[in-house]
């Protein structure tokens, strides 16, 4: 292994491509449950102050959605009638998804006994096969006995992020702990564990996704994008981003963080998770996000649920599943600079606690989008088109109406 330092970059470098022997699978042991997992030495580095880096065309500290400017290359989403949404495995929320190399959508779900026919079990955390097209999917659950477990709310393990890549599917899971790495070399039916949490933010890590089978990366790094915070149930001011060569995500020693832009807007990284930096600030309002590849276009997009006015219960948990907002940004490159597509603190339907928009439901155009998000405590999907601002305009207004 290899350490190259400069003064705008402290980089871990594998000498070859076997610096890390046996893949991913090797610094770790396959394990009947993740439960088990041990907690290794844990991350000493300290939370890094909400420090917002000055991107191109954003402010360093905005403190509404308009002041980060609107997309210059989509001027607003329609979204399809309310009537039009499909819901599936009524009870169950969550769903991050990836593209998997046997062309299938793989999933998590939690509190919940995902599709039907039901789990005998209400499970934290259940895994599933999706089949299908937006307008007939088919969903399976699967007996995934290893990462399966119970526990509603924060008391239970649950997946936050998943990526499917050389055939083997990631997952992150968030509470217990804060966020653990898993992975599954056969389509879920087996698991394992990486040796380390993440103790310090990164309470609530997804992947960057791109085509099947993580077709179409942009190089040999998996993206990772989390709430700068150390729990999945309160907002954060940023959202920060690590990166790790996908064959040696298991290995703590290898993941990069974001540490800001250079004068010449090239990104920095750095060994040192208190040295992060955000990608997207909105102090308060960075919640539970997704972020997909849309490569006809060669944007980055960014769904975020928001919590809004009347998005807490009782006790003054966030619960977005039944009422919220909605957020999109558009991004050149994975670490910005982000953009505005649409915005809303009451979408016209409740987002759930997350959304995405899958790489496998986009038009061979680009402009044709379904999301798939958590509302009404559901597997719930909505169509969206995309509507291009006109060559030569410049940035429209910020919010768009549902």
């Amino acid at each position: 292994m290899k350490v190259t330092k400069s003064l705008d970059l402290s980089v871990l470098r594998p000498r070859t491509a076997n610096a890390w022997p046996g893949r991913a699978l090797a610094p770790v042991l396959l394990l009947t449950s993740c439960l088990l997992c041990g907690g290794a030495e844990p991350d000493r580095a300290a939370p890094a102050p909400a420090q917002n880096p000055v991107l191109p065309g954003q402010h360093a500290t905005p403190t509404a959605p308009d002041t980060i400017p609107h997309s210059p290359l989509i001027q607003q989403i329609r979204w399809a009638p309310t009537n039009t949404i499909r819901r599936a495995a009524r009870g169950s929320d969550n769903w991050p998804l990836t593209w998997a190399d046997d062309d299938a959508l793989y999933g998590a779900y939690g509190d919940g006994n995902g599709f039907e026919p039901f789990e005998s079990t209400k499970l934290s955390l259940g895994f599933v096969r999706i089949d299908g097209s937006p307008q007939d999917f088919r969903g399976q659950n699967l007996r995934a006995l290893s990462l399966r477990t119970v526990g509603d709310g924060a008391k239970g393990r649950k997946a936050s992020g998943l990526l499917c890549a050389g055939g083997v599917i990631y997952l992150w899971t968030r509470n217990v702990n804060n966020s653990r790495l898993t992975w599954s070399p056969d389509h879920g039916a087996t698991w394992a564990c990486a040796a380390w949490p993440f103790t310090n933010s990164f309470g609530c890590p997804t992947f960057l996704n791109f085509g099947k089978n993580n077709a179409g990366a942009r190089d040999e790094f998996a993206y990772i994008y989390s709430p700068d915070g150390d729990s999945a149930y309160r907002t954060a001011d940023q959202i920060v981003l690590a990166r790790a060569p996908v064959v040696h995500l298991s290995d703590r020693q290898a993941y990069e963080f974001f540490a800001g832009v250079d004068s010449a807007n090239r990104p920095r990284w750095t060994l040192d998770l208190a040295e992060r930096r955000g990608v997207l600030a909105q102090p308060g309002r960075c919640y539970r996000s997704s972020v997909t590849w849309n490569r006809v276009l060669r944007r980055y997009l960014l769904v975020q649920t928001v919590p809004g006015p009347d998005s807490r219960d009782r006790t003054g948990t966030i619960d977005t599943r039944f009422t919220g907002g909605l957020a999109v940004y558009d991004a050149p490159e994975p670490w910005g600079p982000w953009t505005t597509v649409y915005f809303t603190e009451r979408w016209d339907v409740g987002p759930g606690d997350t959304a995405s928009f899958p790489a496998k439901w986009i038009s061979e155009d680009g402009l044709t989008l379904h999301l798939v998000f958590s509302g009404d405590d559901s597997f719930s999907v909505r169509q969206a088109t995309l509507v291009l601002a006109p060559k030569g305009s410049g940035p429209t207004g910020a919010t768009q109406s549902p």
